[in-house]
């Protein structure tokens, strides 16, 4: 599961995008960092929740720009249908 976070066209990155997602019905999984804005991450949990999309819960926004590869660090990713 965590090699397709590193495949631009099977996943979304960051918090605007991973919502859209959810929200369309495209999200297979979210991966969410502890460490996000509890703001952003309470937004991004209940939409999971509200959508039954597993929420998959990662230590560090710096661990999860690394699996996506990209440059910056990222608070949510989703793996797409």
């Amino acid at each position: 599961m965590e090699q397709r976070l590193r495949h631009p066209t099977d996943r979304v990155v960051g918090v605007k995008q991973v919502l859209r997602a959810v929200r369309d019905g495209k999200a297979t999984r979210v991966f969410l960092c502890k460490d996000a804005d509890e703001f952003l991450y309470r937004q991004v949990e209940s939409l999971c929740q509200e959508k039954r999309v597993p929420l998959q819960i990662m230590d560090s926004m710096k661990e999860l720009g690394k699996l996506c590869l990209v440059g910056v660090d990222t608070a949510a990713a989703a793996l797409l249908k």
